[in-house]
């Protein structure tokens, strides 16, 4: 871990480098008052938090959606490459809560294949900030063609390079993510949950891109399955503590929230 100094204050490298491009992208659009220092503080917490856990390397494509001061600052990626914007605009960003999907048009694509994590190691996660119960939807993943395969964590269940699902609904605010390390069995974590281990036998991967606010179906959006929530965090990579994250993302969210007046 490289740590920085900045006036009285000892930054980690990799949060510090992380907020000067959000402070930034904020800057180009037109908001120049930079980052609170509770804010600041909160994301250096994370990543030296997840760092310390051992999971901050498993990250391999991640945003923070709250904390910057304009949208484009929310899509900086903390990790990997840059989701590309799909329809969102400014109105459904906001700063203490997240972003909010409108569950017919609106989506990120991550820019992350799903292959290119190794097909029994990997995760998917997502922070929700709100607990509206919806249909059917997906928050994040990608599917073969056909459907036959997907990777991905719904309200209805979650899915891990298979044909079959986790199923534990729940739409409750809070960090759904789901996790592989083996070939047999995937482990799924719901708010308020304990992470719940299942059997299920992994197949050969999707090839293409995880989407966030729906599933990515074989290049275009799943019809039917749009997500209208509200995100403030998304996390794709290798197999991870699925417990860790949730409390390092909880009180993330939780610390930027109370440091944005």
């Amino acid at each position: 871990m490289t740590l920085v100094w900045r006036p009285g204050i000892l930054y980690d490298a990799d949060a510090l480098a992380y907020m000067e491009l959000v402070k930034a992208a904020d800057a180009a659009a037109g908001q120049t008052g930079g980052l609170e220092p509770g804010v600041v503080d909160a994301i250096n917490d994370f990543v030296v938090g997840c760092k310390t856990d051992g999971i901050w390397d498993a990250i391999k494509a991640s945003c923070i959606l709250a904390g910057a001061r304009t949208l484009n600052g929310a899509l900086i990626p903390l990790a990997g490459t840059a989701p590309t914007n799909v329809n969102f605009v400014s109105g459904d960003y906001n700063r203490k809560t997240g972003l909010k999907g409108d569950g017919t048009t609106k989506y990120l694509n991550s820019n992350r294949n799903n292959n290119a994590d190794p097909q029994n190691n990997c995760h998917l996660a997502i922070y929700k900030n709100d607990s509206d119960v919806e249909s059917n939807p997906y928050w994040i993943g990608s599917a073969s063609s056909g459907f036959s395969v997907i990777n991905g964590i719904g309200r209805n269940g979650a899915y891990s390079n298979s044909n079959g699902s986790i199923v534990n609904t729940n739409s409750s605010a809070g960090l759904h993510g789901v996790s592989r390390s083996d070939g047999a069995s995937a482990v799924l974590k719901r708010p308020s949950l304990s992470a719940l281990s299942s059997s299920l036998n992994s197949t050969t991967p999707p090839t293409v891109a995880n989407f966030i606010y729906t599933i990515n179906g074989n290049g275009t959006p799943f019809a039917g399955n749009w997500s209208a929530a509200r995100l403030a965090f998304y996390s794709i990579g290798e197999s991870l503590d699925l417990a860790a994250l949730d409390t390092r993302v909880s009180a993330l969210i939780t610390a930027i929230g109370a440091a944005i007046p």
